[in-house]
């Protein structure tokens, strides 16, 4: 049953980072009757992310960073360990993924597959997140990643190998979403 939705009026709280609207909307509920609901939807743009692996070292690249809204809910140094991921940017999600892997871990990948696509936090975030996978191999570094100054990123490139990366899921040291997608699908598609 697809269900009936009528958007009554869209208002923008901020429009400084990103854009945040309170939206509301008559909802028609299963037994018939409309309902009023008012919701706030945060409205970062589309992303995408990439594990990089090496099926022969059985390692992975990860990156760890200061992560502000981690470190507000209890995130005790705020720095999470995560797979590259960027904002689309105009760009398809292939060619961002593409140029967020250079930019953040010094890779230039070369064969990229998209896996899937997923809503991180549809309850209040419009985002898609187009997930990605990569092989790579000591000749494609091709710098030393980091992230760009001008958008201020301070990233640290972390080679790590697939049997730690599981046990940093188990004891926390991994906590990204993402991140434990994405080592979850290499395992389960057995590319470690």
């Amino acid at each position: 049953m697809t269900p009936e939705v009528k958007i009554i009026d869209t208002a923008v709280l901020s429009d400084n980072w990103y854009t945040l609207r309170k939206v509301t909307y008559d909802y028609k509920k299963r037994n018939g009757t409309w309902q009023r609901q008012e919701r706030e939807a945060y409205d970062r743009g589309n992303g995408a992310v990439i594990l990089l692996y090496n099926s022969a070292q059985h390692t992975v690249i990860l990156t760890r960073q200061f992560r502000l809204p981690s470190f507000i809910n209890g995130n005790e140094d705020g720095m999470l360990i995560e797979a590259c991921a960027g904002l689309l940017d105009k760009n398809n999600a292939e060619d961002c993924i593409r140029r967020e892997a250079e930019e953040e871990t010094g890779y230039r990948i070369t064969a990229v597959k998209k896996i899937f696509e997923a809503y991180m936090s549809p309850g209040s975030v419009t985002e898609i997140l187009h997930f990605f996978v990569a092989a790579y191999d000591g000749s494609m570094k091709v710098a030393n990643g980091g992230g760009l100054e001008h958008e201020q990123e301070e990233i640290e490139v972390l080679e790590i190998s697939a049997t730690e990366a599981m046990l940093m899921i188990e004891d926390g040291r991994i906590r990204d979403g993402k991140t434990i997608m994405l080592l979850q699908y290499a395992q389960l598609h057995q590319l470690l």
